[in-house]
């Protein structure tokens, strides 16, 4: 128990450091692996955390395969298997065949070339999320290359306890193609499983409307068919990335994420507690001398192979070199061949050590390296400065006195054009790389990234704009963007639209200035046009539904009750001569605490306005509308005064 407190003290301080000075936090999982290993303080074995760091692997498959999506590995074919092979065949095939010039053997060989091929996906995509680079060219071609690193992870997975036996020559071969055809035997298998029985158990279980459910059945999925390729001689990682992949194009992809991470990210980083335990300090100082030289030039090299083969491919020096310092570091996924070959004894300890401690190093290094690749890349050239970062193909934002839009769908490109043909600048922030792509080909100032960070509200000059137009409806993002844009710029109006107002009041106590109801208002659109072609003058038609408007469309709520029930609803009630209400006027029977209001008095066959000094009448008609469960509450006060 006091090796487990100290342990998570020691990870708490560890990320919190490399948060602090931007760095990746699987360093800080290598750093107490390290610290708790054999190596330094010995409060963990091998055995110990073996088996959870498998696991670890197994929820970072399914999750990677939740995120790879077959239709657009498919429209991304011709980089990804173009592009995106050579890289990896011709960087491995280098690597290795350096690698057998120093007298290692080949299996070792294969291994570590794969291990140098291998860039850090999680690194990468984070840095150029962040920095809104992923619909820039080099960023497209950096996650094509991705994309294909990571497909070819599943039959590194397979072959590499192959390569651990002690067959030789064309036994090992055999064994090879065995794994290979077990594999696509499996994945034939898991395709139907995916494609008939999880979508039918998912909906099932979706419409049990429980959370815990839910996670149970998303963990069982995972480890069930990671189980299922360990009992057929295959990787579990194998079977977990082919599960979540098959899940990917279900509606459910989003939430099996979301329910999967917290288990993901725990222990994915006791599997890089384990990589830790690996290094062994020995080896690390008698090859210092060795690693000083080794990572650089390893860096180098595969930023040189990338930027050579992007630009045979076709692409702009800039963008081809940009690309390669993007990749030119190694992988997560290096560390999880180079444990495997460990543990079939495929690699020396030696080797293994070498490799993780080069790994660690270059990721050290990237996220630098990918937040100036670009000025970097003209530097080189002998076309820009060494720390610019900007892109020379984009027009200059007009940040002083606009509009920020936030989201470019149906409703902000309608608005554009709007302010467009007004002539008033605006700057719109959107995270559909498709469509960023294609507004930006056609002229509009549109920039890819999540609005939801200070940053990059701050570069699209959230502080200078005259307002601020929030142009989606989902509340949970809505709600943390007012957050964000108060915080920094709490003057700046704020437009919020939403599919309805059953969170009209909330968004303006969250600081919103306006909030537009678009179901209301399409009633109201919908009134204006009865009323004017009724002849009513148009206005008093506008004075109407600007009333509305300022009554946070009161009038529009509550409507008689029907079969399928109501939340608010509207019920007359008539006062019997001996009612207390008779004799009294409206404010004093005021029922506005139980929420139920009174909209309207019917004298007779007249209506009459409900005014507060109104004076009630044995016979009256009151017009109730609210909640139907404190309606009866109300009437009973109108009736009998309690």
């Amino acid at each position: 128990m006091d090796i487990a407190l100290a342990l998570a003290a020691m990870a708490v301080m560890a990320i919190w450091i490399c948060r602090r000075f931007g760095l990746p936090t699987i360093l800080a999982w290598l750093g107490i692996g390290v610290a708790a290993g054999q190596q330094g303080l010995a409060w963990l074995s091998s055995e110990q955390i073996h088996l959870v760091a498998e696991y670890g692997i197994v929820f970072l498959m399914f999750s990677l395969g939740l995120e790879f999506s077959l239709p657009r590995l498919w429209a991304m074919r011709s980089r990804v298997f173009g592009l995106g092979s050579l890289q990896l065949l011709i960087t491995g095939g280098l690597a290795g065949s350096v690698a057998l010039l120093f007298g290692i053997d080949i299996r070792a060989a294969i291994v570590i070339g794969a291990a140098i091929a291998l860039s850090s996906t999680a690194i990468v995509l984070k840095q150029l999320d962040e920095l809104g680079w992923l619909n820039r060219r080099h960023g497209e071609l950096s996650v094509s290359i991705l994309l294909f690193q990571d497909l070819a992870v599943i039959p590194l997975l397979i072959i590499i306890p192959m390569l651990g036996s002690d067959s030789q020559g064309s036994a090992l071969l055999l064994e090879l193609g065995w794994a290979l055809l077990k594999g696509g035997a499996v994945f034939a298998a898991l395709l139907w499983a995916g494609g008939y029985l999880l979508p039918r158990i998912f909906d099932q279980v979706a419409s049990s409307r429980s959370d815990e459910l839910f996670v149970l059945t998303t963990l069982v999925v995972a480890l069930a068919t990671a189980h299922f390729t360990l009992t057929v001689g295959l990787s579990m990682a194998l079977g977990a990335f082919l599960a979540g992949m098959l899940l990917g194009e279900s509606q459910y992809r989003q939430q099996l994420e979301a329910d999967i991470r917290p288990f993901r990210d725990l222990l994915m980083g006791v599997f890089f507690v384990s990589v830790g335990m690996l290094l062994d300090f020995n080896t690390v100082l008698n090859h210092g001398g060795l690693l000083l030289l080794l990572v650089p030039t390893l860096m180098v090299f595969k930023a040189l192979v990338i930027a050579l083969l992007a630009k045979l491919t076709g692409e702009k020096s800039k963008d081809a070199l940009a690309t390669g310092l993007c990749l030119a570091q190694i992988g997560e996924f290096s560390f999880i061949l180079i444990g495997m070959a460990l543990t079939w004894q495929v690699i020396s300890p030696d080797i293994g050590n070498v490799l993780v401690v080069s790994g660690v190093l270059s990721m050290c290094v990237a996220p630098a390296l990918i937040n100036h690749c670009i000025g970097l890349s003209k530097w080189l050239l002998g076309g820009g400065d060494l720390l610019r970062s900007s892109d020379e193909d984009e027009e200059p934002l007009v940040l002083q006195d606009h509009v920020l839009l936030l989201g470019y769908g149906r409703v902000g490109q309608t608005l554009a054009r709007f302010l467009r043909k007004d002539n008033m600048p605006f700057v719109a922030l959107d995270l559909d790389p498709v469509r960023v792509r294609e507004a930006k080909a056609g002229g509009e100032p549109v920039r890819f990234g999540d609005a939801r960070r200070i940053d990059i509200l701050r570069h699209a000059g959230l502080a200078r704009a005259k307002m601020v137009v929030i142009s989606f409806d989902n509340r949970r993002t809505v709600f943390n963007l007012l957050d964000c844009i108060k915080q920094e710029a709490p003057t700046v109006p704020i437009i919020v639209r939403t599919r309805d107002d059953s969170t009209l009041t909330a968004l303006e106590s969250a600081g919103a200035d306006q909030v537009i109801p678009e179901s209301l208002e399409g009633s109201l659109m919908l009134v204006s046009q009865v009323l004017y072609r009724l002849g009513v003058p148009l206005p008093n038609i506008l004075k109407r539904l600007e009333r509305v408007r300022r009554r946070h469309y009161r009038t529009l709520h509550g409507f008689y009750a029907s079969e399928g029930g109501n939340k608010e609803s509207l019920h007359w009630v008539q006062l019997p001569s001996k009612a207390w209400a008779v004799g009294r006027s409206l404010h004093q029977v005021s029922i506005a605490h139980w929420q139920v209001t009174i909209e309207g008095v019917k004298r007779g066959k007249h209506r009459i306005t409900a005014t507060p000094d109104l004076a009630l009448e044995p016979g009256d008609m009151l017009l109730l509308q609210g909640e139907t469960s404190k309606l009866e509450r109300a009437e009973r006060r109108l009736l009998d005064g309690f």
